[in-house]
């Protein structure tokens, strides 16, 4: 028997909820084997796939490791897995759902401070006042730096959050907070602002193949049918030569 397309998609939560209610529109049902806590699946009435039920962050790992074919997982999982990512990852269609944006988020008490040009200047006194750099609390290292870079911030430095990041400078571990954000309600109650040119990225789901991953035949053609029944474009001609 040739090997199956693997699927990568979410294991719990919301995220797991939409893409069931998502496959649903397509008439396509979710059946994980082992019952509800499972974590290998198949789709009712489709051949040649099997599904692996992930984390977000998990999903985006395996398709840049190229460990599965396809996965469903947030943008900003992607984008984040660094330099070169997007040459080992191909986005195939946006969903529709899931949407959050990556921010970054100053004190609201700095009233003389909106954006990423005032950062620069705040940046700069403060090193020259304390001897210290900037700290920047946030999860996502490589869009931060990345984004900081572009707009010419350098006086700066990373501090890796592991726990709710938008807490950290009220906690005094951070000036600024680069964070995921729906409505910006939860940064508002922590005392912060989104600078007005400080929205990294305008994330949401996404359907991704791996162009690392090894395609069969086979594997080919049971992507390309699922596509047309999802309803997604079909070639994958730039990740599966």
């Amino acid at each position: 028997m040739s090997a199956p397309l693997i699927l990568a998609l979410p294991s719990k939560g919301r995220m797991k909820e939409q893409v069931e209610a998502w496959l649903g529109e397509a008439g396509l049902t979710l059946k994980a084997a082992g019952g509800a806590r499972g974590y290998i699946a198949a789709l009712a009435g489709v051949d040649g796939v099997e599904v692996r039920l992930l984390s977000a962050g998990m999903i985006a790992a395996a398709l840049d490791a190229g460990e599965v074919h396809l996965g469903v997982t947030g943008e900003d999982l992607l984008r984040e897995r660094g330099e070169g990512a997007m040459s080992r990852i191909s986005l195939i269609a946006p969903l529709g759902f899931g949407p959050a944006d990556v921010v970054v988020a100053a004190p609201a008490a700095w009233i003389d401070v909106a954006t990423m040009d005032d950062i620069d200047d705040v940046a700069h006194a403060y090193l020259a006042r304390t001897g210290a750099r900037l700290r920047v609390a946030t999860k996502y290292l490589n869009l931060t730096r990345a984004f900081f870079a572009a707009k010419g911030v350098g006086d700066y430095r990373i501090v890796a959050s592991d726990g709710a990041t938008e807490g950290a400078p009220a906690q005094g571990l951070a000036e600024l907070i680069v964070d995921i954000t729906t409505t910006g309600a939860t940064l508002k109650a922590n005392g912060l602002l989104i600078l007005d040119d400080g929205v990294i990225l305008k994330s949401q789901f996404n359907l991704a193949a791996s162009a690392g991953a090894v395609w069969t035949g086979g594997q080919k053609r049971a992507a390309k049918d699922l596509l047309q029944r999802l309803g997604l474009p079909a070639d994958l001609a730039q990740i599966a030569e």
